[in-house]
């Protein structure tokens, strides 16, 4: 077990209280606010250190959410997304109120349900001025807007690009029931004809939607 500065030591694991619930660096945790309105915060475990008298003190790095940043929580960004910050603190293990599941961008998308500890993150961010790395990343649909995997979007067959129904001009329940999308450009280029179960997103279309679904 390796020491740590004034007489205090490293630990293994902790116990989350009031449950059988272990805790090991590099998990990710919830932690009550001081404002018992407030939702959790969210850390990851870089340290478990007691004093040897019971005291068990953790070292998080806080994922911030959205309306916790300088930007603000904007119409892209999901429900359960959060931002690794460069925020480091210590706080007693007692704040620990159960575990959590961070996952990447990538892998929280191929979820069949997103349960209520499940979290994605695809952002760093510095606390102190604000800025993300990336800072930039791929944009879908006429909006120009990332990925959000709250939404409801439909590919087209001819670019392979992804599209907001609202931008198509149709509606969530429109889009559900498709077959077949083409977005305006590539009716207009191939000059295709719309089969009876398609939309015709401001002409003509005739390919295959693939609405992405979240389950929640």
């Amino acid at each position: 077990m390796a020491k740590t500065k004034q007489g205090k030591k490293d630990v293994e694991s902790y116990t989350i209280k009031g449950t059988t619930k272990i805790v090991r660096v590099g998990d990710c945790v919830l932690m009550r606010a001081s404002d018992t309105e407030k939702a959790p915060y969210v850390g990851r475990v870089e340290r478990l250190e007691t004093d040897g008298r019971g005291s068990v003190r953790v070292r998080v790095r806080w994922y911030y959410r959205p309306e916790e940043s300088k930007g603000g929580r904007r119409h892209f960004h999901g429900a359960k997304e959060l931002f690794l910050s460069d925020h480091f603190d210590t706080q007693s293990a007692h704040t620990i109120e159960g575990k959590c599941v961070v996952h990447s961008f990538k892998n929280y998308t191929k979820l069949d349900n997103v349960g209520p500890e499940d979290f994605f993150c695809r952002f760093e961010y510095k606390a102190a001025t604000g800025a993300f790395t990336p800072d930039r990343v791929a944009v879908y649909c006429k909006c120009e807007m990332p990925y959000n995997p709250d939404d409801l979007m439909v590919q087209c067959e001819g670019c392979k690009d992804w599209f907001h129904p609202s931008c198509m001009g149709m509606t969530i329940e429109q889009a559900k029931k498709l077959d077949h999308f083409l977005c305006a450009d590539c009716v207009k280029e191939n000059g295709t004809k719309r089969p009876s179960n398609s939309y015709p997103a401001s002409s003509n279309s005739d390919s295959k939607v693939e609405p992405k679904k979240r389950k929640r």
